[in-house]
């Protein structure tokens, strides 16, 4: 018997590999399962290569639980070890025999998945005990058994082992017995080993018995894994079912995917694997973290932000990579230059499929745009260049539902809509319904709208600002419709100055208090066809609020009030009416005070020209008292006129009724005030 110490540099390593040298302690039965294949791998080089002349035969590496025993045993049939090769590998942390082994068949090696040296020992984060019973496939090789009880000192004995060969028994921690319940093993298994290159079996299939009225297990071994997923095999040899029928063994609750890339490139790196567009057309984060990271056919991680770009993690799939370097533990991606090119690589691969598929059947692509174009946005958003690939096949859509590409809608409008600086104008709308007064608006004045009713579409917007030539994006609702697009010079008012300000002032006392919400009154010349009241909101501001959303520099933009224009129309005949109603009724009233407002405004204009022809210092306190009272007195007159003006606006339905007919049209009018609204629409009906 041989005892002795591992090579280690300190006694408190397995304390440090038992916390802190893996992300989470279940990757344990990966690194086991991992190793027992590259030990069977590792025999079929050896026996291509004629190194090894004996019979394969079943290379199925074994994963079997014993609860009662509190066990966990991995068992190969692969190359074994001598004992002087567990001296070698065992006792020497970090000195891995992969390394050594593909230096020597580093050209015809099979995929080998160890590269660290320190997988065996993530056992020891779950295992109060190891025993490793190996034989090596040489001839005249003895079985041993290794033995370590998680302190630096071990224990190499003879055993009785007639087969070459690996078995590694775990002897499961008082404080893992997790790890000895069946369905947790499987889970386990079905996460890291489903698709690895040798045969892994967990217990028996199982089938139904009557006699027993339960499920017995059969003869068979429960094979958990497939040793040639479909990422492997060569896409000439592959229909489409077969990537169907693969998507949704990785996705079982999934609809069927828009289409699919099979990747597949052996320099200046090596790089397999599909990738799946899902159908998506909202569920932005939902959606993340679905690319599933292998390294010659382990799973590593599907946290792939660091390999694959931002955008792209809205997709779905697997990507397997020899070439990708990791961390000890498999686990984290290190930045590294082959990452960036693999990104690279990928970012230029989706990109040439999609501007395949639109220039093959641009019908289907367009059918599949609004799935896409959450894609699409998103990595405009967030790749620098992207766009340059993108411009080729990013689509519009307009509130018919015809697409265009960017040139194309360009074309269409160029003659309609420059403004009178010679700027383009693209209308466009988020919602077809809410929205559609103002479409018909728009399009009975001979404008095309666009529809941006996805979810990144309206923060695109300011990417696409600034690479259209002179152009901006307008929502439909952002300002009446002669102003949308200004042809010409502000167009000449119909009202006095007078009349204006008292026509506000009656519509601006009776609008409503919303909370966080504020209304601005004009009062502008739309033609006596359009509508008596419009509501509009300044493109500027609703869509900093917007973008507030998504970006958390501008959260401030979404704490300010939301801000409407409430425009009214001097031509419309109701309008009209309202201002000469007003007129009439208030007339007697509002003479005096407006005399008297005149007569105030007066002494104050001339007080202020004495005063502004002084110093500040020279102005007497007589000077400022006078001023001040007769702002005073303004003020006052004022605040008589406005308390007139309401209370003839508060009797008057009309005004009520245009006001709540607009906000009604934006969605802004709920609760007691939409019954009072519709109360008073039934009285008013007669």
């Amino acid at each position: 018997m041989q005892k002795g110490n591992i090579g280690v540099t300190t006694e408190n390593i397995f304390p440090v590999i038992k916390q802190f040298l893996y992300s989470d302690h279940e990757i344990f039965l990966r690194e086991m399962v991992s190793n027992a294949v590259d030990a069977t791998q590792k025999l079929k080089t050896l026996s291509a290569q004629g190194d090894f002349k004996g019979e394969l035969g079943d290379l199925t590496v074994h994963v079997a639980l014993d609860a009662e025993k509190g066990t966990i045993t991995i068992s190969d049939r692969g190359i074994g070890m001598t004992e002087e090769e567990i001296d070698k590998y065992i006792n020497q942390i970090a000195f891995s025999g992969v390394t050594d082994f593909l230096e020597k068949y580093k050209d015809t090696a099979n995929a080998i998945i160890g590269h660290f040296g320190l997988g065996f020992y993530s056992s020891f984060m779950v295992s109060k005990r190891v025993e490793i019973i190996t034989r090596s496939y040489k001839d005249g090789a003895k079985a041993v058994k290794w033995s370590c009880d998680g302190s630096p000192a071990f224990e190499i004995d003879d055993a009785d082992r007639q087969d070459r060969g690996t078995d590694v028994v775990l002897y499961i921690d008082d404080d893992c017995k997790e790890y000895l319940d069946k369905a947790k093993i499987e889970g386990l298994l079905q996460k890291y080993c489903k698709f690895l290159a040798v045969p892994v079996a967990f217990g028996k299939k199982q089938e139904w018995s009557k006699e027993q009225s339960k499920m017995v297990d059969t003869e068979e071994d429960n094979i958990i894994n497939n040793v040639e997923p479909l990422w492997t095999k060569t896409p000439s040899t592959l229909k489409d079912e077969d990537y169907k029928s693969f998507y949704r063994t990785l996705y079982p609750m999934q609809d069927e995917p828009l289409f699919w890339i099979h990747l597949n490139v052996d320099y200046p790196f090596h790089l397999t694997g599909i990738l799946y567009f899902p159908r998506v057309k909202n569920s932005l984060e939902l959606q993340k973290n679905r690319i599933q990271l292998y390294c010659n056919q382990v799973f590593v991680t599907d946290q792939v932000e660091g390999i694959v770009p931002e955008f792209l993690t809205l997709l779905h799939g697997v990507i397997d990579s020899p070439d990708i370097p990791l961390n000890v533990s498999r686990s984290y991606l290190q930045s590294d230059r082959e990452v960036k090119k693999i990104s690279t690589y990928i970012t230029k691969k989706v990109s040439d499929r999609l501007k395949a598929i639109f220039n093959e059947d641009r019908k289907a692509y367009e059918e599949k745009w609004d799935h896409l174009k959450l894609f699409i946005n998103y990595g405009m958003l967030t790749e620098e260049g992207f766009y340059d690939r993108a411009k080729d096949f990013a689509l519009l859509k307009d509130t018919e539902g015809k697409y265009f590409t960017f040139d194309e809608y360009k074309t269409l409008i160029e003659a309609q809509q420059k403004d009178k600086d010679g700027t383009l104008v693209y209308l466009y709308a988020t919602d077809r319904d809410e929205q559609y007064s103002y479409i018909k608006a728009a399009q009975d004045k001979g404008y095309s709208v666009l529809l941006m009713d996805g979810q990144l579409d309206v923060p695109s917007l300011q990417t696409l600002e600034q690479k259209f030539e002179k152009s901006r994006f307008t929502r439909v609702d952002a300002d009446t419709i002669d102003h949308l697009i200004q042809k010409d010079e502000e167009p000449k008012q119909t009202l006095a100055d007078n009349e204006r300000d008292n026509l506000s002032a009656i519509f601006r006392s009776q609008l409503p208090n919303m909370e966080k919400t504020e209304f601005l009154v004009e009062v502008n010349a739309l033609g006596e066809a359009q509508r008596p009241v419009v509501i509009t909101q300044n493109e500027w501001m609703r869509r900093m609020k917007e973008m507030s959303r998504y970006q958390s520099g501008m959260s401030f933009y979404g704490e300010m009030p939301t801000s409407y224009n409430l425009v009214l129309n001097s031509d419309h005949r109701l309008v009209k009416q309202v201002l000469d109603d007003a007129q009439t009724a208030l007339a007697e009233q509002l003479k005096p005070i407006e005399a008297e407002l005149r007569g105030q405004q007066a002494r104050l204009a001339a007080l202020n020209q004495q005063t502004d022809k002084k110093k500040p210092e020279e102005v007497t306190q007589a000077e400022k008292d006078d001023k001040a009272a007769t702002q005073k007195a303004i003020d006052e007159q004022n605040e008589r006129k406005q308390q007139l003006i309401s209370d003839y606006a508060q009797k008057n339905d009309v005004v009520h009724q245009l006001i709540d007919l607009a906000l009604l049209q934006n969605g802004l009018l709920r609760g007691a005030a939409l019954d009072a609204f519709v109360q008073r629409s039934v009285e008013l009906i007669k």
